[in-house]
């Protein structure tokens, strides 16, 4: 497999259905139903990842398949809402927040000292 054939043929797929079958991966399709998106973003964030690409079309499809396979495997074992691959889940997490108990006296002259 050449790099040209390899990159011609991602063009070609759009779902991830599509994905998991080019790169032979058994999937439950209850599982890629719900969570087919952020299957997809996982491996594009594990693809980002990489430090150094494979010059190869067959090592690169190899690289591929075991990345995607990884990024279906968090969803079979999590959910969304866990793996919060999206900043939309991310958003309302919540925060800490210290406040020093001389800093309140101070916003309350009446307030008895300590």
């Amino acid at each position: 497999m050449t790099d040209d054939e390899f990159d011609l043929d991602l063009e070609e797929l759009s779902s991830a259905e599509d994905f998991l079958t080019y790169f032979e991966i058994d999937f439950d399709p209850s599982v890629v139903h719900v969570n087919r998106l952020h299957i997809l973003q996982r491996f594009h964030d594990y693809l980002q990842q990489v430090d150094e690409m494979p010059d190869s079309g067959i090592a690169r499809r190899a690289l591929y398949a075991e990345l995607l396979k990884s990024a279906y495997r968090d969803f079979v074992v999590s959910d969304a809402a866990t793996e919060k691959v999206f900043r939309v889940f991310r958003m309302n997490e919540p925060k800490s927040v210290r406040v020093a108990l001389s800093d309140l006296a101070e916003q309350m002259p009446h307030a008895a000292r300590l």
